[in-house]
């Protein structure tokens, strides 16, 4: 099914008198002013004021970083290791993920001048942005989608093309409609799968359609692929830049967050050709200098020790999410079978409800924390993100109060 996209900036909200001086000229940009706050941030706030709330909301695992991770980390700090890397990131660090992506997806970047290490996936995307945007270039982007991709746009000046999925496309990218979007003033794509909020992978044929979409008209290709290693089922993830032509115009976004739970950790790293890469190294350097040198260290030993420990979590979330996504059925709440990342999107549009009113009266009735899916673009409407990091108890808990609060509407 096609769906027609949507061109539109972040939506504009009555800022009253906000970012005014007393003297009534306006001191924060206007591109800040029109962005609203975090539909998220909003229910974390009220979560952390309440008992007994099970929160299905946050989207951090809920282990604790690999014990081997962690005592590098203490170990570099002991060891004095407390001053800058090179810009770049530390050597090490960039040659056991040239090895990484070369092994696990037939990628090869040249660890001196194609790998750049970021203060997490959040610095790759922000300065990916302002490395290649210009005033009125267009960045076209699948929605529902992380609530930080429009904002980066947006901030770095440039105009988000929204091209609304749905769920009976199980919310993958529309090639027709992704082609549909492009104008003269189209610079690049931008791609979130695993997808955050959804769960949406892309199947074999839509990737290749897209990047066969990049290449006749000329686009970049922005990929962050912060989930791909939180992967179910028969479902194996290829690398964008891993496709057929797409290496030089692909700019690849990654971490150590998800993966290896190292949220906190701040640590992942943006890799493409030298030349874009020196662009964004360029970025980096002013507003950066590089990332934190003992976080880098502990990534060092993710990469190289950890590997269990991702095979022991992945393994964990795939049961919760069969126990979450059997449970919404069951209930009567439609849910797309999530393939990737460790969300589910059930519809509860069957409550006569919206997104966000379902929030509000399963957090304050129940005591179930989710996100309105509106939170993720207006085509989310009539759905709710579900995080599965939390324990397969906690879900078991959670599914039988959402029964008992659909239970309360008749």
């Amino acid at each position: 099914m096609t769906v027609e996209p949507v061109s539109a900036p972040a939506p504009t909200v009555d800022h009253g008198d906000a970012g005014a001086a007393a003297g009534g000229r306006q001191r924060l940009a206007r591109r800040v002013l029109d962005v609203p706050p975090s539909g998220i941030r909003k229910f974390f706030d009220v979560i952390a004021t309440m008992p007994d709330v099970i929160s299905l909301g946050i989207g951090e695992p809920d282990f604790t970083t690999p014990p081997q991770v962690i005592e590098e980390g203490v170990r570099s700090l002991r060891s004095g290791r407390t001053h800058y890397t090179s810009n770049y990131g530390t050597i090490e660090l960039r040659r056991a993920l040239a090895r990484h992506l070369e092994r696990m997806y037939g990628v090869g970047y040249d660890p001196d001048g194609e790998i750049l290490i970021t203060v997490g996936a959040s610095e790759g995307l922000a300065i990916a942005l302002a490395a290649i945007l210009d005033p009125g270039d267009e960045v076209i982007l699948h929605e529902p989608s992380y609530v930080a991709y429009v904002p980066g746009i947006v901030f770095a000046g440039a105009t988000p093309v929204r091209v609304p999925t749905s769920s009976d496309r199980e919310w993958a990218l529309d090639p027709a409609a992704l082609e549909a979007a492009i104008t003269p003033r189209t610079k690049a794509i931008f791609l979130g799968y695993p997808c955050n909020p959804t769960g949406a992978v892309l199947d074999p044929m839509t990737i290749r359609a897209i990047a066969d979409i990049a290449q006749r008209h000329d686009l970049l290709v922005i990929s962050d692929e912060i989930y791909d290693r939180l992967v179910y089922g028969d479902h194996r993830h290829e690398a964008f830049s891993a496709l057929p032509g797409m290496r030089d115009r692909t700019i690849l976004l990654g971490g150590f967050s998800k993966a290896y739970a190292m949220t906190g950790w701040r640590v992942g790293y943006a890799c493409a050709p030298r030349d874009l890469l020196d662009g964004l190294l360029k970025v980096h350097q002013y507003q950066i200098m590089s990332a934190p040198t003992t976080a880098q260290d502990a990534a060092l030993v993710a990469l190289t020790a950890a590997e269990p420990d991702v095979v022991r979590m992945v393994g964990e979330y795939d049961r919760r999410r069969q126990l979450f996504v059997e449970g919404m059925r069951r209930i009567g709440l439609p849910t797309v079978e999530p393939r990737g990342a460790f969300y589910a999107f059930p519809d509860i549009r069957s409550t006569g409800l919206t997104s966000e009113q379902v929030s509000e009266r399963l957090l304050f009735e129940h005591q179930v924390a989710v996100i309105p899916g509106s939170a993720f673009g207006p085509s989310g409407e009539g759905f709710v993100r579900a995080s599965l990091a939390t324990s397969y108890e906690g879900i078991e808990e959670a599914i039988g109060r959402i029964e008992r609060f659909v239970g309360t509407l008749g």
